[in-house]
């Protein structure tokens, strides 16, 4: 669904490491990864707020379109934001835990808006 969605690629991953399975996905050569993981022993239920968002500033507006169109072909659904900042420039999509990630149509920029 993320690798689909964001356009990530599988940068590696694990199976029953001391009782874990995990899977990397990223942006080759990027400065981080996304790591989801499942414990076998001790499953985690999923408790996502309306604000645990993951955000990707996309400016270029053909990129941003393409980029909500491949949310929802992979089965995002796509959400109201809690916060109406994110629906200013940005779509909010939800997966199928209730995770929710913004596409959002600006470059990022690390001034505090007004």
């Amino acid at each position: 669904m993320y690798k689909s969605g964001l356009g990530l690629s599988e940068l590696g991953g694990f199976k029953n490491h001391e009782g874990f399975d995990g899977v990397m996905l990223g942006y080759p050569g990027a400065d981080f990864h996304l790591e989801f993981t499942f414990c076998h022993r001790h499953p985690v239920k999923p408790a996502p707020t309306l604000e645990d968002l993951l955000v990707f500033y996309i400016p270029d507006t053909e990129a941003w379109v393409q980029r909500c169109a491949a949310m929802l072909s992979a089965e995002f659904q796509e959400v109201q934001s809690f916060n109406p900042y994110w629906s200013t420039l940005g779509r909010t999509f939800q997966d199928v835990d209730e995770y929710r990630v913004v596409i959002q149509q600006a470059a990022w920029s690390n001034e505090i808006a007004p």
